[in-house]
């Protein structure tokens, strides 16, 4: 494949998927960039013997397979995998990186609504809202007694986050529109500089806690950060404090959330648990503290197309021959979801 020329191009995801990110005009767009065969959307697992091996970009999402070293052999001339979704962790390989087939992710945009869903969050915890609309205040003299209670409101208040990732950054741009709250930001990776500037201060985690009103979660799954906030972290958050997590449930022991959310100490909203979803026996379902949402956070409905809009975009300069915007390196993947 020359730059400028048109490749041939299929997709691997799930069939609802695919209908729910590539509508008519965004197919008109995909003709103009590509070549499109009328054996576009496929399934690399079952399709062999051949009837694959043209495919020099392949268009994946959820629910598309891994690509190892078997599946790729199927495609030889495959040049790029344009991920229409967020992380590409479950799908590239070691034989992926050692073909040094391109790979791109459009986890900048699937970043848009994680962000937009743990600000709402922010504001609504300084309010403890979620812990209302699961226990409602009926009593006249309860009601008035909330207005005293400096759980409830502060015009001062501190957010840790926990992860200057994609999503981690945008939140602390969104929470500079509010008055009165500090952004304090853990994470061992990023670069002062670059904290400073979106209007933040790095701290290290221990101090982070100690300081923080609410503990929003933004690091990536990875082995190392496997419960990174356990008993020990929990445990050093201020009475009162809303811990939010909105990245894998992989990073808080949920055994030691129950225990400091059932004392009371502590409220939670958890758009992701581990396992997920988690069984209906939790005993954090049965906590009026606890709000937990269905992993909804993330590009839903109509929003996922902000994802097919990215590939296009990333496949447009794949085919000019610049470097896409949404490119993953095998070095990345060390310290990104």
């Amino acid at each position: 494949m020359t730059a400028g020329s048109k490749p041939l191009v299929r997709a691997a995801m799930a069939p609802e998927v695919f209908e729910l990110l590539f509508d008519e005009t965004r197919m008109q767009r995909l003709g103009s960039i590509a070549t499109v065969p009328p054996r576009f959307l496929i399934d690399p697992a079952t399709d062999r013997d051949g009837r694959v091996e043209d495919t020099e970009v392949l268009l994946t999402s959820w629910g598309a397979p891994r690509l190892d070293a078997d599946l790729l052999d199927e495609m030889p001339r495959l040049r790029a995998v344009i991920h229409a979704a967020g992380s590409v962790q479950d799908l590239v390989s070691d034989a992926l990186w050692d073909r040094s087939i391109t790979v791109t992710s459009c986890a900048d945009a699937n970043a848009v609504p994680v962000a937009e869903y743990t600000f709402a969050t922010i504001i609504l915890s300084f309010k403890r809202a979620f812990v209302h609309v699961r226990q409602p205040v009926s009593d006249k003299g309860s009601w008035g007694q909330l207005l005293s209670e400096p759980r409830y409101g502060s015009i001062e208040r501190t957010v840790g986050i926990v992860g200057f990732s994609r999503i981690g950054r945008r939140v602390v741009q969104m929470l500079q529109q509010l008055d009165g709250v500090r952004v304090l930001v853990a994470d061992p990776f990023v670069d002062p500089a670059a904290v400073a500037a979106a209007g933040a201060s790095l701290v290290p985690l221990p101090e982070l806690l100690e300081r923080v009103d609410v503990l929003s979660l933004h690091a990536p799954a990875l082995p190392s950060t496997r419960r990174m906030i356990g008993r020990t972290q929990l445990a050093a958050l201020r009475d009162g404090a809303t811990v939010i997590n909105t990245a894998r449930g992989w990073l808080l022991d949920h055994d030691a959330l129950l225990a400091e959310c059932a004392s009371g100490r502590l409220d939670a909203v958890l758009d992701v648990t581990d396992p997920e979803p988690l069984p209906a026996d939790s005993l954090l379902h049965q906590l009026p503290n606890v709000a937990i949402t269905p992993h909804i956070a993330g590009s839903m409905g109509t929003e996922v197309r902000r994802l097919a809009d990215h590939a296009l975009r990333d496949l447009t300069d794949f085919v000019a021959g610049r470097e896409p915007e949404g490119i993953v390196r095998q070095h990345e993947l060390e310290m990104s979801a």
